[in-house]
């Protein structure tokens, strides 16, 4: 398969560099909201958005900005997306708003956000850089989404707050944070060894 076939570029985020499982990247959020299935979705959805939008525009006014200030730009840019998406779930998902907190606003300094800019987007045309939004994004989600699920499952029973076993019967460590890097590593492991295979 061509390096420059569409469907590459998006499988691209999802397997051989996602964010999470190969990459390392991204440990802040990933590790600070996937306490939920739901929270872990939200927040990945949320970077996927920011990730698409800001991936097109840069790539659309690469040729614009001026090299000795592209950084910064490329932060003013993010954090343009950053704002809006904020306050569209604060307008109507308060509840959410409210769980993930802090982490949405720190979707501007997230590295995967900064690296596909500086990397793919400053060197692509906006069709590519979307496409590799669109595979970093659902890398970057499937990740927290799973993280998620497997912390919340452990943790208090439930996947999306649906019960699965009694709560009573769930390993509290695994939604406190020594539980996030518990599930993390063995995460890994595990996707490491399914890629070697």
């Amino acid at each position: 398969m061509k390096a420059n076939n569409p469907l590459n570029i998006l499988l691209n985020g999802i397997v051989k560099e996602n964010p999470i499982f190969v990459l390392l990247l991204g440990m802040c959020p990933t590790l600070g909201t996937t306490t939920s299935a739901l929270n872990g979705l939200s927040m990945g959805l949320a970077t996927m958005f920011v990730l698409i939008c800001s991936n097109m525009a840069i790539a659309s006014m690469k040729n614009l900005i001026p090299d000795k200030v592209r950084i910064p730009a490329y932060i003013v840019i993010i954090a343009t997306f950053v704002t809006a998406v904020e306050m569209m779930m604060q307008a109507y998902i308060p509840a959410l708003y409210k769980s993930l907190g802090l982490f949405i606003p720190l979707i501007v300094v997230n590295c995967i956000v900064l690296g596909r800019a500086e990397t793919f987007a400053a060197k692509n045309n906006v069709f590519r850089s979307m496409l590799d939004g669109i595979g970093i994004g659902l890398g970057f989600t499937f990740a927290l989404t799973l993280l998620g699920a497997v912390r919340e499952l452990l943790g208090t029973g439930r996947v999306f707050t649906f019960p699965l076993y009694p709560e009573s019967f769930g390993i509290l460590v695994m939604v406190l944070a020594p539980g996030a890097f518990i599930a993390l590593g063995y995460l890994i492991a595990i996707i490491n060894k399914i890629r070697k295979v």
